[in-house]
């Protein structure tokens, strides 16, 4: 049985990532941060790991990037979840009895709207959704709530006092696969690309690669740059690009890797939008 790592427990986000993308039968490595995440890939604890990486509100997860820069990690997929905020907490009570919601402080953010009128809550962030709502469940604490997928609810038996309280009801995260060796996805199938590369402090450096990229009939999705710690002002670029196929691809590879510094291949995949 596969080992498969996820942030967070049973009832989270990346649980119903882990299953909804694997058909085959998994096992959960449950991980209360995305460092002991990567922990357990590099450990061999886990044959793969799933990360969220960005949302459509709050943007990118930027941590997440350095940690796949850092451990030169590989992705072999991706998936996208519409994120669907609950508001939970022992049954037999309203919102009026809550004085404190505990959750990631990225589902705070998330919903920090709803909360403007709910001014006696007290919002305190904690490492997990369905972490806080397996802890109000275990230790019976009333005038507490979690912000959690509905499925924690049916798993520890809480109440749903509001339902969609995110801010933008059209709100998703994309979730990476991760894993330490270089997949073997069939080149058939694969219709995107992650690249990692720096470049030159010359004008119109950045420029002459996305050139080449609309030259190759590759499509940008995403581009997020991160500062080079080490190197002060001195920065990674990151870049999605999708394409119909696959030679294109490998014309811009060849391409950009002549043209760019550090270049690396972060993944080839399947496009998960698709």
């Amino acid at each position: 049985m596969k080992k498969i790592a996820i942030q967070g427990i049973h009832g989270s986000n990346h649980y119903i990532v882990a299953n909804n993308f694997y058909e085959e039968n998994i096992e959960l490595v449950e991980c209360l941060s995305f460092d002991v995440l990567v922990d357990s890939l590099l450990n061999s604890q886990s044959k793969q790991a799933i990360m969220a990486l960005e949302n459509t509100i709050a943007g990118s997860i930027i941590p997440n990037y350095a940690l796949i820069d850092k451990y030169n990690l590989h992705i072999s997929g991706e998936y996208y979840l519409p994120i669907h905020h609950h508001l939970m907490a022992l049954p037999n009570q309203q919102i009026k009895d809550i004085t404190e919601v505990c959750s990631h402080p990225m589902a705070l953010l998330q919903c920090k709207e709803f909360f403007k009128q709910h001014k006696h809550i007290k919002l305190v962030e904690d490492v997990d959704t369905s972490a806080v709502a397996k802890r109000i469940s275990d230790q019976q604490l009333k005038g507490v709530a979690a912000i959690a997928p509905k499925i924690a609810a049916d798993i520890f038996g809480l109440s749903i006092i509001e339902d969609e309280i995110q801010t933008i009801k059209n709100n998703a995260t994309r979730f990476v696969i991760l894993q330490t060796s270089n997949p073997e996805n069939g080149k058939i199938e694969i219709n995107k690309a992650s690249l990692r590369f720096e470049l030159d402090h010359k004008r119109g450096s950045l420029a002459a690669v996305l050139n080449v990229m609309s030259d190759c009939k590759l499509n940008l999705t995403k581009i997020q740059s991160l500062p080079k710690i080490e190197t002060p002002w001195k920065y990674a670029f990151f870049v999605d690009v999708t394409f119909e196929a696959y030679e294109d691809f490998e014309k811009a590879k060849a391409i950009i890797q002549i043209m760019a510094e550090e270049f690396k291949i972060l993944g080839e995949y399947k496009n998960g939008r698709l």
